[in-house]
């Protein structure tokens, strides 16, 4: 079916038990959404007649109800002919933004997910396709500098953290109106969000060393710890890890392949690494009575007064 539309016709149906009539516009052979494929062949005009008019008085305004039925269906037909289909698109802005975004978030990663939880807080539960402009964009931008960490609730996100959220927010606007969602792309008139350097604090050789020569309440806890600094995998990361993640390779060695949690890249763990973190686990990938939340600090709490650090923060 092509997407031109041949006629336009007004009709009217009954409504309130037949006491009144909607008008409403037939479009033949109707219109094709590309980015639903659905078939639109009615558009209704919020327009109603009295089906059987008592009076002048009825009479008149069902003639003046009709006469503006009769031009709306006029422009639609000029719209028609001079191939503008936009006026397809309000009912598309009254789509639910917050669903459709939950359901891409959902297919994508954590972040994703962080930045829709934030925007359904900022904006009540509630917004529309329609809704999406660069005020509200801006808005949400300005509300990411006041809002809570998900898990720390009592302190803010950083302002690297911040950056991330705007930019995953900017790529989910770009997705949209890349789905013709909606009509109009905000990302040009949006600024982007500098990060600031930071500087991540590590273990030393040495310092490693001594740490695991030093008992912990929780041994499990610290083994997962050790292969956590061995190996350069995240808690996230390690609390997925099976055998089966660990595959040979045609030059002979042997790799850790796992998926990150956080950036979902794949990342291969080579055999020096692997070889070196293996004995630490007695053969087994697995953590059973560890919960990872917190527990890696709580870890290195417990056992720093014990041992000397310099400066690090795990």
């Amino acid at each position: 079916m092509s997407n031109i539309c041949k006629t336009v016709t007004l009709r009217t149906r009954k409504i309130k038990k037949g006491t009144q009539l909607s008008f409403y516009l037939d479009y033949y052979p109707g219109y094709r959404d590309e980015s639903t494929m659905k078939v639109q062949r009615h558009e209704s005009l919020g327009i109603y007649i009295f089906a059987k008019p008592k009076n002048q008085r009825e009479r008149d305004y069902n003639e003046r109800m009709t006469e503006k039925a009769e031009a709306l269906r006029c422009r639609r037909y000029e719209s028609i002919v001079n191939e503008r289909y936009d006026f397809f698109d309000r009912e598309k802005e009254k789509g639910n933004f917050l669903a459709w975004f939950k359901k891409k978030a959902d297919a994508r990663n954590t972040k994703w997910q962080n930045v829709y939880k934030h925007f359904e807080t900022f904006c009540e539960g509630k917004c529309t396709f329609g809704e999406i402009d660069v005020d509200l964009c801006n808005k949400f931008k300005e509300y990411l500098y006041t809002a809570p960490q998900t898990i720390h609730k009592k302190q803010r996100l950083h302002t690297n953290t911040i950056a991330g959220y705007w930019s995953t927010f900017r790529a989910v606007l770009h997705t949209a109106y890349r789905d013709h969602k909606i009509k109009e792309n905000p990302n040009g008139f949006l600024d982007r969000i500098d990060t600031i350097p930071t500087e991540k604090e590590h273990l030393s050789q040495p310092e490693l060393v001594s740490l695991a020569n030093t008992d912990c309440k929780e041994p499990v806890l610290k083994k997962a710890f050790l292969f956590s600094c061995l190996t350069g995998l995240r808690k996230s990361d390690i609390k997925a890890l099976t055998w089966k993640k660990i595959q040979p390779y045609g030059d002979g060695g042997m790799y850790i392949t796992v998926r990150m949690q956080k950036t979902q890249q794949l990342v291969n763990n080579p055999r020096r690494s692997l070889a070196i973190a293996t004995p630490i686990l007695h053969h087994r990938f697995s953590f059973p009575i560890i919960n990872l939340h917190n527990s890696f600090g709580d870890c290195f709490l417990c056992v720093l007064p014990l041992v000397y650090i310099e400066s690090v923060q795990y």
